[in-house]
């Protein structure tokens, strides 16, 4: 019951982290029924392409070592050891084929499911594995619920289908066993053969249908609750509060760099109390104006009271501060279509302070 409530409530996607984090622990979606198959296979492959043959030379070898048993001492204990390698080169002969496309169809089975890789929190000891209470949930629970309904399934399938491909073969190894050892050897063939295809069809179905709930299984058990997806977004990307606060900490880092630069400006541009744009320019440090600041409500009343405090220009303009308080960045240029209105005020500026030099220039 408590497995089924804490499955329900399980409701999001696992997140690509935690699938990451899964396969990176070797917890991966696996068929053992595909591998049952490919064994299958493998069987078929070699009754139809090899096992005649090899049965043949297997035989060809017992009966010469039936009819001629005086070529075969077994005085010593070497001479037994001597034949016993012997039988057992003949029987390895005969089956290392079907050992090897076993082994081929195993590892081929692993490999198309999940690429091989090596993880070592696989093979450590954990209390779990050898728990009673956990093999009894093992045991009894969904998982091993369905295991015992695809052996039930895999059981009645099979048991059908072989009925099926033994329909009429009865016949045949009965009128097959009147004839030569090599022509009964060519019907046991068929008559495997037409077994084997039954049993490889019947698995291939269950195998097609244990891999899609393989997949489905594991990806439903990798579900997160809401809980758990919030504290990983807390862990990837950071607690929410942290990074406001630290957005926080930046803007007033900015705001004070900027108070500072305002003494170096020009000129101030203004909407008398909502915004102002601090400029500085200077021919021989750029091309155009630079904006050092720029504020909105209290942070422009206070760029105006720090230009008032070091005589610095006010130009009051409603239409020009509130389009270029969107436009512009601090510590950049001004944008060119706002060369001439800037320019013009410019000018005024150094007029103004031009005016003094001029006047003691004049008396």
């Amino acid at each position: 019951m408590a497995e089924d409530s804490d499955q329900e409530s399980k409701t999001e996607e696992p997140s690509e982290k935690k699938i990451r984090d899964a396969i990176e622990k070797g917890n991966l979606p696996f068929s053992k029924e595909l591998s049952i198959l490919a064994s299958f296979v493998a069987i078929l492959v070699f009754t139809v392409f090899l096992a005649q043959d090899s049965i043949l030379d297997l035989g060809g070898f017992l009966s010469g070592f039936l009819d001629r048993p005086e070529e075969w001492p077994i005085a010593t204990a070497q001479d037994v050891a001597t034949l016993y390698r012997m039988v057992l080169v003949e029987i390895a002969k005969s089956i290392g084929g079907v050992l090897v496309l076993l082994m081929a169809a195993g590892l081929a089975a692993s490999a198309l499911q999940n690429m091989p890789r090596l993880v070592l929190d696989r093979i450590q000891p954990k209390a779990s594995r050898i728990s009673l209470r956990e093999g009894w949930k093992r045991l009894f629970g969904v998982q091993g619920f369905v295991e015992f309904a695809k052996s039930l399934g895999k059981l009645g399938f099979t048991a059908m289908f072989v009925a099926l491909a033994m329909n009429g073969i009865v016949r045949q190894l009965l009128s097959g066993m009147i004839t030569q050892p090599i022509e009964f050897t060519a019907v046991i063939k068929e008559a495997a053969t037409h077994i084997l295809v039954a049993i490889t069809l019947v698995m291939t179905a269950i195998a097609g249908a244990d891999l899609f709930w393989s997949r489905f299984k594991w990806r439903r058990d990798l579900r997160m609750t809401r809980q758990e997806v919030k504290d990983e977004f807390k862990q990837t990307d950071g607690d929410p509060i942290i990074k406001s606060r630290m957005r926080s900490l930046a803007r007033d880092r900015a705001r004070r760099r900027m108070i500072q630069a305002v003494p170096r400006a020009t000129l101030i541009i203004a909407n008398p109390t909502h915004f102002s744009i601090a400029l500085r320019y200077v021919r021989e440090e750029t091309a155009a104006p630079i904006v050092v600041a720029k504020g909105q409500d209290l942070l422009a009343l206070k760029i105006r009271e720090i230009a008032a405090e070091h005589d610095i220009p006010v130009f009051e303009d409603v239409a020009l501060a509130r389009s270029m308080y969107k436009q512009v960045s601090v510590d950049s240029m001004i944008p060119s279509q706002f060369y001439q209105a800037v320019a013009e005020l410019v000018r005024i500026v150094y007029r103004e302070k031009a005016a003094p030099a001029s006047d003691k220039a004049a008396h």
